[in-house]
């Protein structure tokens, strides 16, 4: 991979936004939430195409998210950072469709922007007192599992074909909505216990779901290219 002029521009966009956040949010640990930034900066830098830029703001939205999920008393910001995310997760593809082209790359990029930010939510959420543990690891396990999955049949010499499912979609929307939902209802000081329960019974069948569909997609692909 080179730079590009996308992933260049939308960095130096990315950054400023950034550190102004962690201006205004006089932070106690400025130079971790810096390196944080810096760091996603410098791997989009090589990454193309307008749409994967946009996937990749959810990286960056990840610092802030944590720095929100670990606070009680800021969990209305978390619920706007995650409608922001849930907005990138729609413009992403449609904006791929529109002026780039769906790509693998694309395809393997979406799940794993998702897994970070919302991995840092459900860790968050859980320091804090406000979703039990097993929820957020199953949290975690819903874009790691199938990233590791995907890390050893590329290491066998296999292709899996990475693209969307409607199964992954809805995993990812189910737990944003309802994660957000949860945040909300406690930032307005309202009884968040239905949309916990929800959550519980929703998100695992969401991602065993997802897990299924993924597995049955891959086998598929393999069967079609038994070379």
């Amino acid at each position: 991979m080179r730079l590009n002029r996308a992933g260049i521009v939308f960095g130096v966009v990315y950054l400023l936004l950034g550190f102004a956040w962690i201006a205004a949010s006089d932070p106690e640990e400025p130079f971790l939430r810096a390196a944080w930034f810096v760091l996603v900066a410098a791997a989009g830098s090589v990454i193309p195409g307008i749409a994967n830029q946009v996937s990749l703001a959810r990286a960056y939205l990840a610092a802030p998210a944590l720095v929100y999920s670990l606070a009680p008393d800021r969990l209305g910001f978390l619920a706007v950072v995650l409608a922001l995310a849930g907005l990138t997760d729609l413009v992403d593809g449609t904006i791929a469709r529109r002026f780039d082209k769906p790509s693998t790359l694309g395809g393997g990029l979406d799940p794993v922007v998702d897994g970070v930010l919302l991995g840092a939510v459900g860790v968050g959420l859980t320091f804090a007192g406000i979703i039990p543990m097993w929820l957020a690891l199953v949290i975690v396990g819903r874009y790691l599992v199938p990233a590791v999955a995907g890390f050893v049949l590329l290491s066998m010499g296999r292709r899996p074909e990475l693209r969307h499912t409607v199964t992954g979609q809805i995993s990812t929307a189910l737990i944003i909505v309802l994660i957000g939902g949860i945040c909300l209802f406690r930032f307005m000081n309202q009884d968040a216990g239905n949309v916990v329960i929800g959550a519980e019974v929703a998100i695992p069948i969401a991602t065993l779901a997802t897990f299924a569909h993924l597995g049955w997609a891959a086998r598929r692909s393999m069967a079609a290219r038994p070379g």
